[in-house]
C-alpha cells in the first residue's frame, strides 16, 4: 500500500472505525494463516488482517457506538469508578473492561428470541484471542491462562451469539474471566440455560449483565498479565415489557451450587454497580 495514501473521509469515520472493530476477529478467522495473498487484499480494503490491527479502545465508559445494547440507551452507573476503564462494543454485546483486573467489570447482552433462535444455527468457533483494542499494559494474552487450573469463562456466552462474527467476537480475552472449570460447566452453565429459556418465552428484548466481583480484598493472579481470579460471578436479567428483573450471584469454586436470585439491591451493593438507575 502506498505509506503516502490517506483514508477517504468516509472510510475514517468513527462509524467505519468501530465497524472495522467489530470485524477483525470475524474476518481473522476466515484468512487462511498461510494466504499472504488474502491478508494483502485485507489490507488494500482497510481491514485489519488480525485482531492485532484493530483501533484502539474508547476510554472510559461512553459506549456512544452501542447504546442501543443498554436499557434506555443507559449504560449503568459505577457508584465508585476506577480509573483505566475502557469501553469495548462487539456485534452482539457489550463490554466494559478494567485494565487493572483484566477481567470486564461488566458485559451487557440484548437479548430476544429471533437471535437467540438464530444463535442455534451457529456453530462454535473456540479461536481465543486477545482484545487488539486494548493498549498492551492492559490486555491479557493467551498464555495467561495456560497452567493456571482456571477456565476462560465467557461472561457473554457464546451460545447467545446470532451470528458468525458475533460467535468469533464472543472468544474476545475481554470477554472472559478465570472460572473454576466445575463451576462454569456446572451451575453457572445450568443459570445460562435458564436465561435463554425465559427469554424464548419473552415478549420483546431482555437485558443481561454479566460480570465479576472481587470480594477478598486482594484478588489472586494469574498470567505474566495478572488477570484477576473472581470470588464471585453475577448475572442480573431484566425484562422491561414486564418489569421484572433479578440477580444470580455465584461463589467461584468447586461445589458451588446454584442459589436463589438476590435482590436488585443487593446486587448493587455488593458490586457496586447501579445497572437500571434505580434512583431515576
Amino acid at each position: 500500500m502506498n505509506p503516502q495514501w490517506t483514508p477517504p473521509p468516509v472510510l475514517d469515520s468513527a462509524w467505519m472505525r468501530e465497524r472495522i472493530a467489530r470485524l477483525g476477529p470475524w474476518l481473522e478467522a476466515r484468512l487462511p494463516a498461510s494466504s499472504a495473498h488474502g491478508a494483502d487484499e485485507a489490507r488494500s480494503a482497510g481491514l485489519p488482517t488480525s485482531p492485532g490491527a484493530a483501533p484502539r479502545a474508547a476510554p472510559g465508559s461512553d459506549f456512544s457506538a452501542c447504546r442501543d445494547m443498554f436499557p434506555k440507551g443507559q449504560p449503568p452507573e459505577l457508584l465508585h469508578p476506577p480509573s483505566g476503564l475502557f469501553a469495548l462494543c462487539f456485534d452482539a454485546f457489550a463490554v466494559l473492561y478494567s485494565g487493572d483486573t483484566k477481567t470486564p467489570v461488566y458485559v451487557v447482552e440484548r437479548l430476544n428470541r429471533a437471535a437467540l433462535g438464530a444463535a442455534k444455527a451457529i456453530a462454535r468457533t473456540d479461536r481465543f484471542y486477545a482484545e487488539a483494542r486494548l493498549p498492551g499494559s492492559a490486555r491479557v494474552q493467551l498464555d495467561d491462562y495456560r497452567g493456571s487450573g482456571y477456565a476462560r469463562g465467557h461472561m457473554a456466552p457464546a451460545a447467545d451469539m446470532p451470528s458468525d462474527e458475533a460467535m468469533a467476537q464472543s472468544f474476545s480475552l475481554a470477554n472472559m474471566v478465570p472460572q473454576d472449570p466445575s463451576h462454569n460447566s456446572g451451575p453457572w452453565n445450568r443459570i445460562e440455560q435458564d436465561t435463554r429459556q425465559y427469554v424464548m418465552r419473552a415478549r420483546g428484548d431482555v437485558y443481561v449483565f454479566t460480570g465479576p466481583a472481587f470480594r477478598d480484598g486482594r484478588p489472586p493472579r494469574i498470567g505474566d498479565s495478572g488477570v484477576a481470579v473472581p470470588s464471585h460471578l453475577f448475572k442480573l436479567v431484566h425484562d422491561p415489557a414486564t418489569g421484572r428483573f433479578w440477580a444470580h450471584w455465584h461463589q467461584n469454586q468447586p461445589g458451588a451450587q446454584a442459589m436463589k436470585p438476590i435482590a436488585y439491591e443487593a446486587l448493587v451493593q455488593k458490586v457496586g454497580i447501579d445497572f437500571l438507575h434505580s434512583a431515576d
